[in-house]
């Protein structure tokens, strides 16, 4: 036995010590535009009656009902189906976890398989190495639209036990032909198959699967809905939802850590939703400057291409996005660089949609840094 096996870093999985860690940037000082957060605060009117709220609250008690209350709040606000339950997670990624750790079988044998278009939201894959499952990413066109039959033909050689669908996708901000989807939602559930609808950016969609999910209940009876109120404007907040029939939800909520989203986060939620008018007009109004974003972008030289959107994101190819990200953080205004992710995103930069003011400030650096 040597030294190194005595290490108590040998008790970490070779895996996970081969991993990176998720990077956050330090935006101190920077116009932050590469996480697609609302860049609109709460009205000070509803500051003050938030910090009553929370400031009221029994912080030496453990979380209790008031969950219910949220869970049914947000049923209500997403229009659930008769028949759904509600996990709440600590926004969207530990939900992704929580259902790829239901379908990680023990033992020996063949791992499940988690099954992604790619490019595609990066915590999909992630959390498949954490969990031991095989991953499995099928290639968007060079438009980022589904080719529906290498998917489906994904789906009937790799069996998958979760298929994942961002609904609009992330980072390419496309929202999928509806029925191209349903045809690989059925292909899914023909083979026993969930699937989980990653519905992160729908306050800037413009539809949303829920509207199958209350039509034909029977036919997907294998989807989960997952939703965040990240981008509804409670970015700090961390609060995620999973939404889907309550015989597959139990199944997956006995995983959950029974405290994990905490008093201050409930309420916070709670408060939202019951101001639910504020958030969507401020969502309105991004969706405005979304498209006064990509008409600016689209007559700006030196930008290569310029996609729709259907997200509070634009992505656009520049002839050298490691330098222009560069030029831009060097001019205090923060982006993403997402052309390393995969080869379809060569010379990408995604840009999250701001305020009209913040908007012009991004755009001015983007044009002196091209």
């Amino acid at each position: 036995m040597t030294a190194s096996d005595l290490s108590p870093l040998a008790r970490i999985r070779d895996d996970v010590r081969a991993m990176h860690a998720y990077p956050v940037a330090d935006a101190t000082g920077y116009l932050k535009m590469d996480a697609m957060e609302n860049p609109f605060g709460l009205p000070p009117a509803l500051q003050a009656a938030l910090g009553q709220r929370l400031g009221a609250l029994a912080l030496n008690r453990y979380p209790g009902t008031r969950q219910s209350d949220l869970k049914a709040a947000l049923a209500g606000y997403a229009g659930a189906p008769e028949g759904s339950a509600v996990i709440l997670g600590n926004g969207s990624d530990e939900l992704i976890s929580l259902v790829q750790l239901a379908c990680a079988r023990q033992g020996g044998g063949v791992p499940a398989t988690v099954l992604a278009p790619v490019p595609g939201f990066v915590m999909y894959a992630m959390c498949a190495q954490q969990h031991g499952l095989q991953y499995v990413g099928v290639e968007l066109d060079g438009e980022f639209q589904l080719r529906e039959q290498a998917m489906l033909d994904a789906i009937a050689t790799h069996r998958p036990a979760i298929t994942f669908l961002a609904y609009p996708n992330n980072p390419t901000a496309t929202l999928w032909d509806e029925a191209v989807v349903q045809r690989i939602v059925d292909a899914a559930g023909a083979q026993g198959g969930i699937v989980v609808m990653d519905e992160a950016y729908q306050p800037f969609a413009s539809r949303s699967w829920i509207t199958h999910l209350r039509d034909e209940p029977a036919r997907n009876q294998h989807v989960l809905l997952m939703r965040t109120l990240s981008k509804f404007g409670l970015a700090g907040v961390r609060l995620g939802y999973l939404v889907g029939p309550a015989a597959l939800v139990n199944e997956i909520d006995k995983l959950r850590p029974p405290y994990n989203v905490s008093v201050l986060n409930c309420e916070a939620a709670l408060f939202a939703l019951e101001h639910e008018a504020v958030f969507a007009q401020q969502a309105a109004e991004l969706c405005t400057q979304r498209d006064a974003l990509i008409a600016h972008l689209r007559a700006m030289p030196g930008i290569d291409k310029v996609w729709d959107s259907q997200a509070n994101m634009v992505l656009v190819r520049v002839p050298d996005a490691a330098r222009t990200f560069e030029a831009m953080r060097a001019r205090k205004v923060l982006v993403k660089n997402v052309s390393t992710m995969h080869p379809l995103l060569a010379g990408c930069l995604r840009l999250t949609v701001g305020s009209s003011q913040d908007n012009a400030q991004m755009l001015a650096a983007l044009e002196a840094s091209i």
